[in-house]
């Protein structure tokens, strides 16, 4: 009898290095990476459950999903709503403008409005600028990192908020830059349903394993070698 797969909730949107859109029931980027591993541990498929950022947690709380595997850090309110797995990333925070505008610190964002996802630690971290505006993006889309930086080309928004990682593939686009950086440490992990705590201990376990073997970092440094390994040579 065949495994049952283990179904990851994740939009499906081109968010490379983190994952890129899902094709012949694949996607390629870290997440998707970590995915493979974990699903590989447990001896189960690997299938993903294509939703909007707003609908994850409705849709796990449903049964529609085994985990959320999409950009989850580990916060307080998310905590009240879900279970985590250990952390498979450590991300830092960044804030991108548009070139030439002459913003390079949380001062001179002082009036001007800063985009972030609704809800998530990025908006956190935007309200927390003295005199900012902060302007949430509701997620209820496909491509809510796709829809904030078309706001910053447009200038509709002065500045966008959002983990070091999702920034990367910009880095060739002359009509940005990165103001600066906040070292906030952000733990991603798989978040589970609060309803199966004998689920959340067996996908941590599996994911403890990939950590030990070294296969978690080979997939870091294969999607990411610009950033540092945040688990050191064994974690």
């Amino acid at each position: 009898m065949a495994a049952e797969p283990l179904r990851l909730i994740c939009m499906d949107a081109d968010a490379m290095p983190l994952f890129g859109k899902l094709s012949g029931g694949s996607r390629p980027g870290y997440e998707p990476a970590v995915g493979e591993l974990v699903a590989d541990a447990l001896g189960r498929p690997l299938e993903w459950v294509v939703r909007p950022w707003a609908q994850f947690y409705p849709e796990l709380d449903a049964g529609g999903g085994d985990a959320v595997l999409c950009g989850q850090g580990i916060t307080e309110s998310r905590m009240q709503q879900v279970d985590f797995t250990r952390p498979y990333a450590v991300f830092d925070e960044s804030v991108i403008v548009r070139a030439g505008e002459g913003i390079a610190s949380q001062a001179d964002l002082a009036g001007k409005r800063v985009g972030a996802i609704a809800g998530s630690t990025n908006m956190a971290l935007a309200e927390t600028f003295d005199g900012a505006v902060a302007v949430p993006f509701d997620g209820a889309s496909d491509d809510v990192f796709g829809e904030m930086i078309a706001a910053l080309r447009a200038g509709e928004v002065d500045a966008v908020v959002d983990d070091d990682v999702a920034l990367i593939p910009l880095a060739g686009d002359d009509a940005f830059e990165i103001a600066f950086t906040v070292p906030t440490h952000n733990r991603w992990g798989m978040a589970v349903s609060k309803r199966r705590p004998e689920w959340r201990d067996e996908l941590d376990r599996a994911l403890a394993g990939v950590i030990e073997d070294g296969r978690l970092r080979a997939a870091w440094e294969r999607w990411m070698p610009e950033l540092t390994y945040p688990f050191g040579a064994r974690a």
